[in-house]
């Protein structure tokens, strides 16, 4: 388990790394960036680069931090990844049920697989199920979310490099909005965040402003409109010392 920098979240656990490209958001793949930098480190787990790769000594880390934390899955990689096998993906779900004291945010690009595995997982209440959305031409991801059966399901318009006022919210929980950042970040227009945060707001959904990016991130802030966005869902109840 790692402390995580990432706004909205608090700790990031990857029991796999590794993964591949399926969309333009992908172009410039923070994860595989800093794989790399792992690897020439020397860094346990990394040895592959980012080729996928599965981390079962990482499997039971969670169990043993007793402080409740919201923890984002495989933020170096897809859990729903097609090189993963199946028992592999239901172990960590197994974890995430036996760990009701945490709060666990999976991510996906890959909402088919999620669809064909979603019967065989026990979607406690403290799993929160969503997926990437980057532009107008990824929109039916969410279809495959919204008949999902975990309690908060959110997206992570991250990063966004076109509209995407073709969505549909119904159904969803939270959104996450961020720029690209990094060397070749893609510009992020302030008129799609406003649209997104306004059909949040109309349809009453958390909206998470996380970022404008940029080359130089930090200096770009996260205000918006001068003001910041930092909503969440509230966490489950079970959110208990173990």
């Amino acid at each position: 388990m790692n402390k995580s920098k990432i706004e909205w979240t608090e700790s990031t656990w990857n029991p796999v790394s590794g993964c591949t490209k399926v969309s333009r958001g992908c172009d410039n793949c923070y994860a595989e960036r800093m794989a790399k930098r792992l690897q020439a480190m020397g860094t346990r787990g990394y040895e592959n680069g980012f080729e996928v790769t599965l981390h079962p000594y990482a499997m039971d880390k969670p169990l043993k931090m007793k402080k409740p934390q919201i923890i984002f899955v495989n933020s170096m990689s897809d859990i729903f990844h097609e090189k993963i096998p199946d028992e592999f993906v239901l172990q960590i779900f197994e974890v995430m049920n036996k760990a009701y004291w945490h709060t666990f945010q999976v991510l996906t690009k890959r909402p088919k697989r999620l669809k064909k595995l979603a019967d065989k997982i026990k979607w406690t209440d403290n799993i929160w199920m969503g997926v990437t959305v980057e532009a107008n031409e990824y929109v039916d991801r969410v279809d495959f979310l919204r008949n999902c059966p975990a309690k908060i399901k959110f997206l992570s318009l991250e990063p966004l490099i076109d509209s995407v006022d073709k969505l549909d919210y119904t159904g969803i929980d939270w959104v996450i909005v961020g720029g690209e950042s990094g060397y070749g970040a893609r510009t992020m227009k302030k008129e799609w965040v406003l649209d997104i945060k306004n059909r949040c707001q109309k349809e009453n959904i958390d909206f998470f402003f996380k970022q404008w990016g940029g080359v130089n991130k930090k200096k770009a802030g996260r205000l918006l409109d001068g003001k910041t966005y930092d909503d969440m869902p509230e966490l489950s109840p079970n959110l208990l010392i173990a």
